[in-house]
Parts: C-alpha cells; structure tokens; sequence
C-alpha cells in the first residue's frame, strides 16, 4: 500500500487537502451510513470478480476499497485514487486494521491524469466520485485507455440539485437566511460538482466520446438516512460540515453563521422520526464496457 506525493492544487480540488477534506475524513462513517446503499447497488452492477484488477476513483476515505478488495480476494488487485491526503490516511488506517491484508494500493493524485498502464484494468469504479473532474471528457479517455478490451465500468452520481431535496432543501434555507453569501463555486452552471453528470445523455455522450460502448444509464429515487443521523442535531453536525449547504455557510459572515445554520434545521425538522432523518435523493447508476 503506497501513497503518491500531493498533486498540484487545481480549481477542481480546491479545498480537498485541507478543510473539505478534513471534514469528510471526521465524517467518514456518517458519509458510509449514508451512502453505502446507493454504493453497493453500483458494485453490483459491477460484479467485480476474483483475480480482478480494479481502479477505484475518489476512492476517500476507503470503504469502497474494502469492499472490492474483498470482491477481488487476494489475488487481485484494487488501485485507489483521490485527492485528498487526509481521506487517504483514512483510508489507508482502516485497510491496514483489515482482518487480512488485502491487495490494496493507494495513490494521492488526480485520477484524470495518474499514469495508469494502458489496458491493465479489468474494472473502473466510482461511488460519487467522477463529478469533479474538471476535464470530464479527457478524464474519461484515460481511465478507458487503463481498460483491458472488454473491460468494465460502473459508478453512481447525483441527478440534479432539484431532483436531491436533501441537497436542496439545507442549501435553500441557508441562501433564504444568507442571501448575502455567494453560491458555492461547485453550483455554478458547467462547474465540476456534485451534479455534473446529473443528465443521461450528457453522460452517455462523454462515455461514448471517450472510447465506451454498451452504455446503460438507471434512473434511480430513493431515501437516504442524511449524515446516517439519527436525529436533527446529528444531522446538523454533518450538514455544516459537509455538502452545498455547508460550502454555503463558509462562504458567509462568521457572525452570521448561526442565523443560516437555525434556518437549516428548522428546514430539515420535517424529515425526522424514530427511524432518523431520511430525505428523498437522486442518483444515476452508470455502466459501460471498453
């Protein structure tokens, strides 16, 4: 398991080493709780196989590297990539805590250019982690030309921002409180975000450009458990910390901060119950062949 140098700092990964990164790395297993129905839909869809060699994209804080590493078994092979030194020293602890070390290494860098061998791959993966590529379309071409001929591709990513209500609904009640703070960077129309690659045929076009065939694209609408809360003041400490609402407060007057976050939580009240707070979201499961 090896960890490459920190890549230059671009407009994509901007806050990725330090204060985004340092939340996901804190919330890493609120973020699991919470995405990992939408992540295990998308692994099988992937069917990773024993023996396989698998690059995992945006890799984080490393439950999805867990997860193939024990698809895979020891005579395999997963690569993780991200941006992040923090999440990957995340990642890095829990793969090392594993019952048996599995054929897991772990690189620091931009997925859209670490040098990969061509056609050594057998499997691309992604659980919401190809959005943020700022050169979608080249980013794509490298990791198809990572693929072996028949090689396969799967990842799962936000539909729009007004199809996600548990995006929308904390970011919409901070800009009502907070009109004042600018728009998070990310939500700018045709910024590398969480929503991205939120429309079918946007997708298949960067697929097919890219050197990808058998293209299948599953709308799915669902609920997810939010930060994995179980009531409104664990939810709140997540959403502060992580997300567009959150982006959001960053970008507003310290002073003024608690007036968006009251704003946020009497937003989300509605959506909390003995079960937790669950909110309606939008995903898109995405497969292709090389």
């Amino acid at each position: 398991m090896t960890a490459g140098a920190r890549p230059p700092a671009t407009a994509a990964d901007c806050g990725w080493h330090d204060r985004a990164g340092q939340a996901w790395s804190d919330f890493y297993a609120e973020t699991d709780r919470e995405l990992w129905p939408l992540g295990t839909l998308a692994l099988a869809r992937l069917a990773p196989r024993p023996g396989e060699r698998v690059i995992d994209v945006g890799c984080g804080c490393g439950q999805t590297l867990l997860q193939l590493a024990g698809a895979v078994g020891p005579s395999g092979r997963v690569l993780g990539i991200d941006l992040s030194e923090v999440m990957l020293a995340r990642a890095q602890a829990r793969v090392a805590e594993a019952a048996a070390a599995p054929p897991v290494e772990i690189v620091c860098g931009d997925a859209a250019s670490v040098p990969l061998t061509a056609g050594s791959f057998d499997a691309v993966f992604s659980r919401f982690g190809l959005m943020f590529f700022q050169h979608p379309a080249a980013a794509f071409r490298h990791l198809r030309a990572a693929l072996a001929p028949g090689g396969r591709l799967a990842f799962v990513s936000w539909q729009t921002l007004e199809r996600n209500p548990w995006l929308l609904i904390p970011l919409r009640a901070v800009q009502a409180a907070l009109p004042d703070a600018p728009l998070p960077a990310l939500l700018a129309p045709g910024a590398s975000g969480p929503c991205s690659l939120a429309e079918p045929d946007h997708v298949t076009d960067l697929l097919g450009g890219a050197g990808f065939q058998d293209v299948r694209i599953e709308a799915l609408t669902t609920q997810i458990q939010v930060g994995g809360a179980a009531t409104i003041e664990q939810a709140m400490k997540y959403l502060v910390r992580i997300g567009p609402a959150a982006r959001q407060l960053a970008e507003s007057e310290p002073g003024r901060r608690p007036v968006g976050e009251a704003a946020m939580a009497q937003a989300i009240a509605p959506y909390a119950s003995e079960r937790g707070v669950w909110m309606e979201a939008a995903a898109l499961i995405v497969t292709a062949r090389a």
